[in-house]
């Protein structure tokens, strides 16, 4: 399918037992497509600090972290992930083109240059309890890596050069992995060769939902959902820094009006992606992105409901079908399983 000018895969012939390997053993995803920018000169880590919500400065070399960032108003334009190589050079990787432009305005006046990296550095997830001892086997190196940590050096996986993070969008144990253009099919059929199942959308799809994992143009929308609507607070920092939209974020978090929580849907039928949420025939809010869960052999849905009615087991309506309100995420709760 086409999603912002590039194709990827929707799935390989059966999208459920694609889900299944990720939850259960090892699979890989080629997420090549994802917008990756080069942040180079003395003001690098400065400039990340000042586009994104979370702390960047305080990013430790082989460090990553994940935020939103917001316009002047604190409404999100995007959201990704920030690698520090050293103070003067980072990787930022986010969703669409545009964020370039918005970057180059939030970071006028430092010392910075941001390049477009995306066609020079392919990369692969690869995800599930089996990941590990997956790439230990192929990569001695990453055995080791912390939760959100990252190699500045490459490392080879199975003689491939490669940059590899302990990072990941499925909500278990997992890995990213980049390489250059010459060397990406190479990657792929060593991976999958050791056992890693290829999946596509349709999976990453299911997987996220159940693991609250949010995606711009379902779960939020440029310029009008702020970080608090989403439940992004613990990535929002507001004693420190100056970041931009910092000071309509701290007017909203006094009370944030709306939470995102996870909806347990009675009956079968999986509603439309944007479908009201209501409490008694009255407007409660919206519900984002369902699916019918593999994992949990019902219908969920991710959705944004005001906060009177986003308390755990508070019951709600969408159409016609009843909904319960489930913790964010409905699967692991906790998130132990990326952290294991």
């Amino acid at each position: 399918m086409d999603w912002e000018g590039w194709l990827w895969p929707n799935h390989f012939g059966d999208p459920v037992a694609e889900h299944r390997a990720v939850r259960d053993g090892v699979g890989v995803w080629d997420e090549s497509p994802l917008r990756k920018w080069d942040f180079r000169g003395p003001d690098a880590l400065r400039a990340a600090d000042r586009i994104f919500t979370n702390d960047m400065l305080g990013l430790a070399p082989g460090q990553v972290r994940y935020a939103p960032f917001c316009d002047e108003n604190g409404k999100m334009v995007g959201d990704g992930t920030v690698f520090k190589f050293d103070d003067r050079h980072a990787w930022v990787i986010t969703a669409l083109d545009s964020d370039l432009d918005h970057f180059r305005e939030v970071v006028a006046g430092l010392e910075v240059a941001i390049e477009p990296i995306t066609a020079d550095l392919p990369h692969v997830q690869l995800q599930g309890p089996r990941s590990r001892a997956l790439l230990s086997a192929l990569c001695g190196e990453a055995a080791g890596l912390g939760y959100f940590r990252f190699h500045p050096e490459q490392v080879q996986v199975g003689g491939v050069p490669a940059w590899v993070s302990r990072t990941g969008y499925s909500g278990e144990l997992g890995y990213e992995i980049f390489c250059a253009p010459a060397d990406a099919p190479a990657l792929w059929e060593t991976l999958t060769s050791a056992g890693a199942q290829p999946y596509g959308l349709a999976a990453v799809e299911t997987l996220r939902i159940e693991s609250g994992l949010i995606f711009i143009g379902y779960d939020y929308f440029q310029h009008e959902t702020n970080p608090f609507d989403v439940s992004l607070d613990k990535v929002v920092r507001l004693d420190t820094g100056d970041f931009h939209g910092r000071g309509a974020l701290l007017e909203t978090a006094k009370n944030p009006p709306r939470r995102m929580v996870t909806l347990a849907l009675e009956g079968g039928d999986v509603p439309e992606y944007g479908s009201a949420v209501t409490k008694d025939g009255e407007p409660a809010g919206m519900l984002t992105s369902p699916c019918e869960s593999p994992t949990l052999g019902g219908v969920i849905g991710l959705a944004v409901l005001e906060a009177g009615y986003a308390q755990a087991g508070s019951r709600v309506e969408v159409g016609s079908a009843g909904a319960t309100v489930e913790a964010l995420p409905i699967y692991d709760v906790s998130k132990l399983r990326p952290r294991s």
